[in-house]
């Protein structure tokens, strides 16, 4: 299995990196990660719905440039399908098991992913209604992968 996490923005956060870095590390007993960083579009505070539709296209832009023609898209967006970790432990075992080898999961910036990313996805996922900085939801996702797979093998973890 791989499993790319395309994301907008640098990661700067030091605490950030070494908590996605550890889960990561763990991961490769399960399968194969790989993180992309795409350049976030530089937009002032104040943008007209008009300037924040260009800021999203052109971040959407440079996702869709890193999606492997082949692979199974999930957008994280606020209006997702909801999961709980074994339903996320049971979708992933499923793409497994009948021939998804590359799934994509993609995080926007700031302003949310534009409509051709969510038209690319073959799913949006939501990890509820709040609203989380995209570098603090990078953590979020990585640990719930690597507890999908300790559920998939049937290992123990945290409930």
């Amino acid at each position: 299995m791989n499993i790319t996490i395309v994301t907008v923005g640098k990661l700067k956060e030091k605490y950030l990196k070494m908590g996605i870095e550890e889960y990561v590390k763990r991961l490769g007993a399960y399968a194969k990660m790989e993180q992309v960083e795409v350049a976030d579009e530089k937009a002032p505070e104040n943008l007209s719905d008009a300037d924040m539709e260009i800021v999203k296209r052109k971040e959407g832009e440079r996702i869709l440039a890193k999606i492997h023609p082949d692979a199974h898209v999930i957008a994280l967006a606020i209006n997702g399908k909801t999961r709980s970790s074994e339903e996320m432990a049971a979708h992933l075992n499923s793409l497994m098991t009948y021939g998804t080898s590359k799934i994509v999961f993609v995080i926007g910036g700031s302003l949310g992913l534009h409509d051709e990313v969510l038209k690319r996805a073959n799913e949006q996922l939501s990890f509820g209604k709040m609203t989380l900085p995209h570098q603090l939801m990078k953590l979020v996702l990585v640990e719930q992968i690597y507890r999908s797979f300790r559920i998939i093998k049937g290992e123990p973890y945290h409930k």
